[in-house]
């Protein structure tokens, strides 16, 4: 159609800024065996979202790890928290854990175990940003030499994790301290979140064991949805462990003395689960239970606390899905320029007004880019922001205040003036 003659016309201006739609790491993702599952439901290697809440899919997942997982997951969800968002691919039990193993990392050209993962942005709509295989990824060999070698799970889930921006929290033996370390000795990812307990749960009449990692994955999706919007800024680290009657282990832990089993665990980026003490101050806590983390198993310092990864790469994610709409529809202009740096600046501006950032700055390099790489239409721009650190250790001066006596004296004073008076 033409341009009337006579008339007017109506032109749409896209050039202001655009809010951005922030992304949800909060989903989770579980790869499990669980053999009585309904497979019409749960077929093997299959993706199947669903809420944890939901009684059809409780019913369908059987009685197996997978069902133990979602269960201990929903008992940590807040207040108003109906549900968890799940992503689960059920696998095929072996006829021991190396086997088991075996099926939960898959094939990557089947696309089955953890590499069914990676289609599930395609397949269902939803990519889970919080990964786990609970009672697998501590399980280790040594060689002749009495040196750990690195579990199989965790060797390769840093590649998924990238391929997802996603976290997996990968919980260790849950036998020794030493184990532990030794097992922490095999994994370099800060992508990967280790913990190390097992929790006593009830089982009807009886009580099994479930890999701390479990509980740790739902105290995550709480800390998330505490916060309202999803942003996953803050660390999960001293929340309450619900629905165990217990711990495998008991850690000696004190909050003044770095000398004791939790604390040289958690000095080596390991997570714990602890048991909170009435009267003793140095606990954790009262009473309960409380899981105490705050570190990613990577060893970059400046990217250490997994509370500033998944910030990080919920800015990635939610500037990617407003920044794509400029792309072949804006030509490189200073207006147009200018336009990114606005989207770029009012997002980011909404998060340092939420203190999920300290600050940022947005801006453009000219040493960066190149006129010939303009023509390509190729334009490069920066943004810097900081991510707030963990509350982990604080030291506090304690004096003595001298002015206080000066101040009693001067009372003092005062009081027998008056009484000369």
């Amino acid at each position: 159609m033409t341009e009337p003659t006579f008339g007017i016309t109506f032109v749409r201006d896209n050039n202001e800024p655009r809010p951005v739609v922030p992304s949800d790491l909060s989903p989770v993702g579980l790869v499990l065996p669980s053999e009585d599952a309904d497979a019409a439901v749960f077929p093997l290697n299959g993706l199947v979202e669903f809420n944890s809440s939901d009684q059809t899919y409780l019913t369908a997942l059987g009685t197996g790890d997978l069902f133990k997982a979602v269960s201990i997951i929903n008992a940590q969800l807040a207040d108003f928290q109906l549900a968890a968002r799940i992503v689960a691919v059920r696998v095929a039990k072996g006829a021991n854990d190396a086997a088991t193993m075996t099926n939960i990392i898959g094939n990557q050209a089947a696309g089955t175990g953890l590499y069914a993962l990676l289609r599930a942005g395609q397949v269902l709509g939803v990519i889970p940003r919080i990964l786990g295989f609970p009672g697998y990824t501590g399980i280790f060999t040594r060689d002749e030499d009495d040196v750990a070698e690195a579990n199989p799970i965790c060797a390769v889930l840093p590649a998924i994790c990238s391929a997802l921006l996603a976290h997996a929290v990968v919980g260790g033996p849950g036998t020794t301290k030493q184990d532990a370390l030794d097992w922490r000795e095999t994994i370099n990812s800060d992508r990967l979140i280790p913990v190390d307990n097992y929790l006593k749960v009830s089982d009807g009449t009886d009580t099994t064991e479930i890999d701390a990692a479990a509980s740790v994955i739902g105290i995550g999706v709480r800390c998330d949805f505490k916060l309202g919007a999803g942003v996953p800024s803050h660390s999960w680290a001293n929340q309450p462990v619900h629905g165990i009657v217990g711990l495998r282990r008991y850690d000696a832990f004190s909050l003044t003395d770095g000398a004791n089993d939790a604390q040289e665990m958690l000095a080596q980026n390991i997570g714990v689960v602890l048991r909170g003490e009435l009267g003793v101050e140095t606990a954790i806590a009262e009473a309960g239970f409380n899981f105490v983390g705050t570190d990613n198993a990577g060893i970059d310092p400046l990217w250490q606390f997994y509370n500033v990864t998944r910030m990080r790469d919920f800015i990635h994610l939610s500037l990617l899905k407003s920044l794509r709409k400029r792309l072949g529809v804006s030509n490189i202009t200073p207006h147009a320029v200018q336009a990114l740096e606005n989207d770029m600046t009012n997002f980011m501006s909404d998060l340092k007004a939420n203190e999920h950032i300290l600050g940022f700055r947005v801006g453009f390099e000219k040493d960066k880019n190149s006129p010939e790489n303009l023509r390509l239409g190729r334009l490069r721009i920066f943004f810097r922001a900081e991510e707030p650190p963990v509350l982990r250790h604080l030291t506090i001066d304690s004096r003595r205040y001298r002015p206080a006596l000066e101040e009693m004296l001067d009372t003092l004073i005062t009081q027998a003036n008056s009484l000369v008076a």
